[in-house]
């Protein structure tokens, strides 16, 4: 058909095809009640309906235990009626070679536009009379419906099956009666002046030493290194050498390393103290197992390293001079209590925060209820999403990121998705049963606290939030972090 011999009175977003309501229509146009409490999309599958011949992608799966499907009917008079309004306004815009606009008979436009006259009237009828079978039934689809056995033809009364999830009924009895274990936040001394260190080490100066002397604690020791990690234990089998790890070399140059510094492996001390800029030295040094460096944990490197140069570092007098270089602070003293206060009260975000993922962890333990196969579907995909921008920003390529095994990805994601969306229905289910709400000044600020995050402009956000129908979910996720806050105050006592 070319555009010469129509004009479509009207879009067409509902579309069914061999008797399958395809995700992408029904979410413009079989609009549920908006579910909230699910930091995640409810994203069908775009593809290309030309034609009545091409292969479908098969249904996304459901969770049994949620899964409902009703049947849906019409009357006949009612889809006469609409074939017949719908075939009256296409003969009033068709312009069809040999006959004048708006005189074309209606057996022509019926002949020539069925397929978009079947489309329309199923616009018209499918979307009200689901609906109107969903309330009936006091029913609330929260995934895509799955349309089958879809019956429709002028003369003949409507009827189809639409397959849907629903929520699980949440029993959450006693859930006040968790027990929380409010955490000690009171920020050690030696917290404190590990980060005050770092300060200084940050602003510090580093010069070479230029007398010929040994090097004594207190020294940087500027080296050159190349490191073998020693093979682990092996044990022989029955098939040879069992437990043999093969790992790569180390090196290293121009490397600093503070010779009597808490942080530095004793080996090196012991090496390096005496010695003199130009020795050459060999050594052993077994690192803890609970080293940072995976490749180094509980492994044993021989060393041969070579002494460039000795270094002292210098730090900034902790003087009122220096604190205006920090910040806006008057003297020494107020830059301290300033940076004790901030550590604090990271300290005890961060505490606090893992108190309340245990509590949450304990009522996801506790209440068992199945839950929607589209939920976990869609946490899965917004993991994997953060996880491919994280590669993208640590500098994967895009074909590096196609070669990856998704549906590996995938399946390792499962459970903690499964997890993830249990606790969000457990939140959801404890606000509506404490009527906790979030205020327009709540989300206001946090649209505010976004707005400073991203360097984007705050009008600018909401209006791009509101077009992408991103501000429910935000207020859901709002929403969930003060349920779960609320309660952790409520328990920890």
């Amino acid at each position: 058909m070319t555009p010469s011999e129509t004009a479509t009175p009207t879009g067409s977003s509902l579309d069914i095809q061999d008797e399958t309501l395809t995700p992408s229509a029904t979410q413009s146009s079989l609009e549920t009640p908006d579910q909230t409490g699910h930091d995640h999309d409810h994203a069908g599958h775009d593809h290309d309906h030309a034609g009545h011949d091409h292969t479908h992608a098969p249904a996304p799966t459901l969770n049994p235990e949620l899964t409902r499907t009703i049947e849906v009917d019409a009357p006949v008079e009612e889809v006469n009626k609409a074939f017949q309004q719908v075939t009256k306004r296409y003969a009033k815009l068709a312009r069809i070679p040999g006959f004048r606009v708006g005189k074309v008979p209606p057996s022509l436009i019926k002949s020539r536009f069925a397929r978009e006259l079947r489309q329309e009237v199923l616009e018209t009828l499918v979307s009200d009379h689901f609906r109107l079978a969903l309330s009936e039934q006091k029913m609330q689809p929260v995934s895509q419906p799955q349309v089958s056995e879809m019956m429709l033809a002028e003369g003949a009364p409507l009827k189809f099956k639409a397959t849907f999830e629903v929520l699980p009924e949440i029993q959450l009895d006693g859930y006040d009666s968790i027990k929380v274990e409010r955490p000690s936040v009171a920020l050690e001394e030696g917290e404190f002046e590990a980060e005050l260190d770092s300060v200084l080490d940050h602003h510090a100066t580093v010069e070479s030493v230029e007398e010929d002397r040994a090097i004594v604690d207190g020294d940087w020791a500027e080296i050159s290194f190349k490191g073998n990690i020693q093979d682990l234990a092996q044990v022989v089998g029955e098939e040879g050498v069992e437990g043999k790890e093969a790992a790569q070399p180390i090196s290293g140059e121009d490397v600093l390393i503070e010779v009597g510094g808490k942080n530095t492996l004793q080996a090196f001390i012991e090496a390096l103290r005496g010695a003199r800029v130009g020795q050459e030295l060999s050594f052993e040094a077994t690192y803890p197992a609970e080293f940072g460096d995976a490749r180094l944990a509980g492994r044993t490197v021989s060393y041969d390293v070579t002494v460039k140069a000795i270094k002292k570092k210098s730090f900034p007098e902790r003087d009122e001079e220096f604190a205006k270089q920090l910040g806006p602070y008057e003297d020494w003293s107020e830059f301290e209590a300033k940076l004790r206060e901030r550590l604090e009260e990271r300290k005890k975000r961060a505490l606090e925060a893992q108190a309340r993922d245990k509590m949450l962890e304990e009522l996801a333990t506790r209440f068992n209820f199945p839950v929607p196969e589209t939920f976990v579907q869609q946490q899965i995909d917004a993991r994997l999403e953060r996880g491919l921008r994280a590669l993208a920003a640590q500098g994967m390529s895009s074909e590096a990121m196609r070669q990856l095994n998704f549906e590996r990805l995938r399946e390792a994601q499962r459970d903690q998705a499964i997890h993830e969306v249990k606790v969000s229905l457990i939140l959801d289910h404890i606000a509506q049963l404490e009527h906790i709400e979030v205020s327009d000044d709540e989300m206001e600020r946090e649209l505010l606290m976004l707005s400073l995050s991203t360097r984007e402009p705050l009008e600018a956000l909401r209006k791009r939030l509101a077009a992408d129908q991103s501000l429910g979910r935000i207020r859901e996720q709002v929403l969930r972090e003060k349920t779960g806050t609320a309660l952790f105050e409520r328990l920890a006592g």
